[in-house]
């Protein structure tokens, strides 16, 4: 990664007066989370202080929390975990407008330098400046209080509780991956994996007109919960039954999107066979390792493959979604547990995932 911008660096590197009311959960070895007292200063310019109230557990948290490894290599610990957060303004940092001191807000954890070319032509999650708080070197958010810049905050509507504002994260991905589907009115979609991010693509989808939708997954909890969540048809088999079971659905045709969720590079390597011709092939899990693929196949439909990395301007579009009813992803929430309970929070979603589709963390 590229050195910071300034202000992304003085978040990264926020003081160190320690102060006795804040608190975080550090990660202090594999698979060990504690709470110990954190560092806390006052906001500076363009900042706000936030009140953390909810934290989401991402996949990404669990990866560094089982491995303590990112990319392959060990990160330095302790170190504080979780992005996925909303909470009150507790200070206003010098300059700070249009936010006030009690505010529940939601925060978009992407810190970049918005002078880079991919900042300035709105493609900001492509900044290679940026600081992506749980993602080492920089501390994430499982903290009482944290430092953030005041752009990065969104006020939630009244209608919108302060769990489901960290939720919003999550629904962005998903939004991104229909929006990079161009799934419309009567399209018929395929989606593999119903993890979190399945499932808010789901939510996604469904909002955006899809027809017909079709979630696979090897989980019967998760299935179950793309079912309630709208899924039209759920697979739990192998590949040749969900091939018959696409092909029942798009009357031999084949998905007009088909969007990969799972991160699994088997579930990747099946695209081809389930988008129709002149469709679309999203890839929106992390799929680690090599991934044998057969271009031809998709060649002869002349289908397209297309990729997400994170989001980029809608956040307001996930909070308008959720506070006029369009998508409720308040069900996602499988799981809360007690600040003072963080590590066993982490422990269930490593080792007993199948169990989980989101836990959350509340701060008092």
């Amino acid at each position: 990664m590229m050195e910071p911008a300034a202000d992304a660096a003085e978040f990264a590197l926020e003081g160190f007066c320690m102060e006795e009311k804040n608190m975080a959960a550090y990660l202090t070895a594999v698979g060990t989370i504690e709470l110990s007292p954190a560092p806390l200063e006052a906001p500076g310019p363009g900042e706000i202080q936030l009140k953390v109230e909810y934290v989401g557990i991402c996949g990404s948290d669990v990866h560094f929390y089982a491995s303590g490894q990112r990319k392959g290599k060990f990160f330095d610990l302790p170190f504080i975990l979780g992005h996925e957060c909303a909470g009150t303004v507790a200070a206003l940092g010098p300059g700070v407008e249009g936010l006030q001191v009690g505010d529940r807000v939601c925060f978009e954890p992407q810190i970049t330098c918005g002078t880079c070319r991919y900042c300035r032509s709105g493609h900001y999650n492509m900044c290679p400046n940026v600081v992506f708080p749980s993602v080492p070197p920089y501390h994430g958010m499982l903290r009482r209080y944290a430092n953030i810049p005041a752009r990065c905050a969104f006020r939630l509507p009244d209608s919108v509780s302060t769990r489901d504002g960290a939720l919003m994260e999550p629904l962005a991905v998903g939004l991104s991956a229909a929006s990079r589907g161009d799934v419309a009115l009567g399209d018929r979609v395929v989606i593999l994996g119903s993890g979190c991010i399945g499932l808010v693509t789901l939510l996604a989808c469904r909002a955006r007109g899809a027809s017909r939708i079709l979630v696979a997954d090897l989980c019967d909890n998760r299935l179950e919960m793309a079912k309630k969540l709208g899924a039209d048809v759920v697979v739990r088999s192998d590949r040749e039954n969900l091939l018959e079971r696409v092909y029942a659905m798009t009357y031999g045709e084949g998905a007009d999107v088909v969007l990969e969720t799972a991160g699994s590079p088997v579930t990747a390597a099946a695209t081809a066979d389930l988008v129709r011709r002149c469709g679309v092939v999203v890839l929106v899990g992390n799929i680690n390792g090599e991934t044998p693929y057969r271009f031809m196949d998709l060649m002869y439909r002349e289908g397209e493959i297309r990729t997400i990395y994170r989001y980029k301007n809608n956040f307001p579009t996930a909070l308008e979604a959720v506070a006029t009813g369009a998508i409720d992803p308040s069900p996602l929430v499988t799981h809360t547990f007690d600040f003072a309970d963080t590590n066993e929070a982490f422990r269930l979603c490593n080792e007993e995932k199948e169990k989980v589709v989101k836990a959350v963390v509340r701060i008092p």
